[in-house]
């Protein structure tokens, strides 16, 4: 009497949705408060769009007057006397540009002016009277600056300066009052000092603005457009010579609830982020916005480059050193301002939405339900494509958003943080579906011994199962010799072998051993054995690979049980010795030759055992006997014999026995003895069955 059967274990998968939720939650409220923004991969993913898609220039209204190789080689090195300057200056000014920057801070007097050169120079009263008669080259380019719309830089400083802070007035103005307005100060980009240029030249000039720009990771992504200094807000460099070329008298910064929103110059409003900065979106450098000093102070400069409304003077050579990093690669810093002054007449600035944070949460949270909504549901493929699709429309998403609309969404934080999610789900689901798969694999093989103990059907199993196999004298012919075993480890085995004529001239063998043991794989193996027989009876010309093809769909019908068999058949041609055979997933035989005895392996012609891969075409090889050679099929039930110390027999002692053995009644009888003396004793743990074939020539007399 057999016992219960255990219950089936359920696969559980409510904790791994449950701990890919939490992950899930944990990542969206992260994005929802914006912590990624202190993340270097947000930064990295605005740039990569910039790089991308960098700005398309459709007008310059700004030149820059390089103080290039070129001209320090033609008019000399750096610093230049003030007075060469003020020669540029007066010659940009020809061409009336609404505001001339100079992205230069002259923090000391000029030490080229006479007055200083010859300070120290040995020279009686005269010479020193007339020396002293001279303007200074500070006052010849203050006179220079006076006389044009001139816009000198200031640069942030750590420590307090000698020169005394000079700006335009900027007004703060907040609807909730000048509380929140002084908090909207505070929280502009602030610096504790700004270094500036010499007295006579900042009161020459008409206009004064900041050259600083944050550059954390090393790349400059932000430009203030106003800045707190030591308690005083002070202009961009840009944003000031917009005010000079409007002859606008002041600025307005607008806030709202403490915090700044835009920069009002005239008529014109550009928004700024809540610190007083702006995003330029940047272009590739472009050669048109620079124009050479040396061309411009001998008159060979293109009068159209000198007639746009701004002009920037600033330091380009090489070995000055004056670069910066941007998104789209390393430039001037003075060609920073310039696009930041395109930005702003074309109202180009990048933004972040003040809703970003919310919608990359929301899109993580969309897709992460997603996912987790599908773990018991699809296959690990389907679940992976899934998960790439997400990552890819939350990648693209975020390009749209910025090619559409200049806004920047971070695709690349949501993006890993759902590859993050997915990798977890991916590695909970497999760990239970293991697990689940143990405890399948261990009731299935409870079943099997429960079923296995029924004595009495065992007995008749065996009894049936022994007499379905041909016996080696079915096969009469002095052109073959034939010789079989078949030891099954239990009362009944999943082993099989069968031979028969399909002809007068070609003779059908094979060997096949069913996956598992005892009476489930014995009934397996009989059906098995039954349809491989009637295929090949029902087409005897057929390619044998054809039909193992055939056989491989008939024994998978309905095999509910998942079963699977192992299989090596051949069609022998006892005319010519010729040898056409198929293996299906089973242990290459061996080929023994008469002439020396040496072995060869049946290598050709695999493919997957039956019953695993649906509708695989199997293919035949072919190989020719010499009179007397056989070929041995064994099962795994021999290479994998156990001695008492758990030692496998293996292929090396069948090869030992194989050699020897001249016939193939010798090679079974030599096999069989030689596995028993090994295993001593020792329980088997799988079928044992062999096969042995063996041509005698075409008249019979090998």
């Amino acid at each position: 009497m057999t016992g219960a059967a255990p219950d089936t274990p359920a696969l559980r998968t409510a904790p791994v949705r449950a701990l890919g939720a939490a992950l899930m939650i944990v990542c969206v409220v992260a994005l929802a408060l914006d912590v990624p923004r202190f993340s270097p991969l947000s930064e990295a993913c605005f740039d990569a769009y910039q790089r991308l898609l960098p700005r398309t220039v459709t007008s310059l209204p700004t030149t820059i007057v390089a103080i290039d190789d070129a001209s320090l080689t033609k008019l000399g090195r750096w610093p230049w006397p003030r007075t060469l300057l003020a020669s540029l200056v007066d010659a940009i000014a020809v061409f009336t540009p609404g505001a001339i920057g100079l992205d230069i801070v002259m923090p000391e007097a000029d030490p080229l002016s006479p007055e200083r050169a010859l300070a120290h120079v040995d020279a009686d009263a005269t010479l020193r009277a007339e020396i002293a008669a001279l303007p200074s080259n500070d006052a010849v380019l203050a006179a220079a600056l006076q006389a044009t719309p001139s816009v000198l830089a200031m640069v942030g400083a750590v420590a307090p300066t000698r020169e005394a802070l000079r700006t335009m007035p900027i007004l703060v103005t907040d609807p909730r009052g000048d509380a929140d307005a002084t908090q909207a100060i505070a929280n502009v980009a602030d610096y504790p000092a700004a270094l500036s240029s010499i007295p006579v030249l900042t009161a020459a000039a008409h206009g004064f603005g900041l050259i600083s720009a944050d550059d954390p990771q090393g790349v400059v992504r932000k430009v203030p457009l106003v800045a707190n200094v030591a308690g005083t807000l002070v202009p961009g460099l840009a944003v000031e010579m917009w005010r000079v070329a409007l002859g606008a008298r002041a600025l307005r910064v607008a806030a709202d609830d403490g915090t700044v929103r835009a920069v009002r110059i005239g008529g014109d409003v550009f928004r700024v982020d809540p610190n007083g900065t702006v995003r330029p979106w940047f272009s590739a450098s472009q050669p048109q916005r620079f124009v050479s000093a040396a061309d411009v102070l001998d008159g060979t400069a293109a009068a159209e480059q000198l007639h746009r409304s701004f002009v920037l003077i600033g330091v380009t050579g090489l070995a000055l050193g004056d670069y910066a990093w941007t998104p789209v690669g390393k430039m001037p810093g003075v060609e920073i301002h310039a696009q930041t002054l395109e930005n702003m007449a074309a109202h180009a600035f990048l933004a972040r939405p003040a809703f970003a944070p919310l919608a990359e949460a929301f899109v993580l949270l969309a897709a992460g339900t997603l996912l987790i909504a599908l773990v018991p549901r699809v296959s690990t493929g389907v679940f992976t494509a899934a998960a790439g699709g997400a990552i890819v429309t939350i990648v693209a998403l975020g390009y749209a958003a910025f090619r559409s609309e200049r806004w920047l969404f971070d695709a690349a934080t949501p993006a890993l943080m759902l590859a993050v999610v997915f990798a977890t789900l991916l590695g909970l689901q497999l760990a239970a579906a293991t697990r689940h798969r143990k405890a399948l694999s261990r009731v299935l093989q409870r079943e099997r011994e429960e079923a296995a103990r029924v004595a009495g059907e065992l007995q008749a199993a065996r009894r049936i199962q022994v007499g379905t196999l041909p016996h080696a004298d079915a096969v009469r012919d002095p052109r073959v010799e034939i010789a079989a075993a078949m030891e099954p480890a239990q009362e009944v085995g999943g082993d099989l072998y069968d031979f028969y004529r399909l002809d007068d001239d070609r003779l059908f063998f094979m060997l096949g051993d069913v996956s598992g043991k005892g009476l489930p794989a014995s009934i397996f193996m009989a059906v098995s054995k039954a349809l491989c027989k009637s295929t090949v009876l029902s087409a005897p010309e057929a390619d044998l690979g054809t039909l193992l093809s055939r056989a491989n769909v008939e024994v998978a019908r309905d095999n509910s049980a998942a079963f699977f068999v192992t299989v090596f058949a051949a069609v022998l041609d006892l005319r010519s010795g010729v040898l056409d055979y198929c293996n299906a997933g089973h242990e290459n035989p061996w080929q023994r030759a008469a002439a020396n005895g040496a072995l060869a392996r049946l290598a050709d012609g695999g493919g997957p055992p039956l019953c695993v891969v649906d509708d695989f075409v199997y293919r035949t090889a072919r190989v020719r006997l010499a009179p007397g050679d056989f070929v041995c099929i064994v099962s795994d039930g021999v290479t994998e014999a156990n001695d008492p110390a758990r030692a496998m027999y293996g292929v090396v002692r069948i090869e030992a026995v194989l050699a020897s053995a001249g016939s193939a009644q010798a090679a079974v009888e030599a096999l069989r003895a030689d596995v028993h003396a090994f295993a001593n004793g020792a329980g088997a743990y799988d079928d044992m069955t062999l096969l042995a074939v063996r041509w005698c020539g075409a008249d019979g007399d090998a």
